[in-house]
């Protein structure tokens, strides 16, 4: 879940961008734009964003170091401390579902907004 996250570009822009607050971003999706173009118009949409969360500066901090290191190995320590702070179920390291991080780790990044 975690690479996958990583590797979406909307994501990754987002994430930077919400390092510095006050920042309006412009989300524009040329994908959906190109398929419903022709019977709607699609207007790109306005974000002002506030001073991130701890756990959106941890995912921020993640996806940068899974984007520019060199040492092969990226362990998410703080990110996995920040997700625990806001699921308590995913502490002890017992298997969980990857739908199930991916859930709250989004939902916790959205409560942050």
């Amino acid at each position: 879940v975690l690479q996958n996250l990583s590797q979406t570009p909307v994501l990754r822009e987002l994430l930077k961008e919400a390092k510095m607050p006050g920042t309006t971003v412009k989300i524009e999706s040329p994908e959906l734009c190109m398929l419903y173009c022709f019977s709607f118009k699609q207007e790109p949409q306005l974000i002002k964003l506030d001073q991130p969360g701890p756990l959106t500066l941890a995912m921020h901090q993640f996806v940068t170091e899974m984007q520019e290191t060199k040492k092969g190995v990226v362990t998410p320590k703080e990110l996995f401390a920040q997700v625990c702070k806001k699921a308590i179920r995913f502490k002890g390291y017992q298997q969980q579902d990857s739908h199930e991080l991916l859930r709250y780790l989004l939902d916790g990044m959205r409560a942050e907004e």
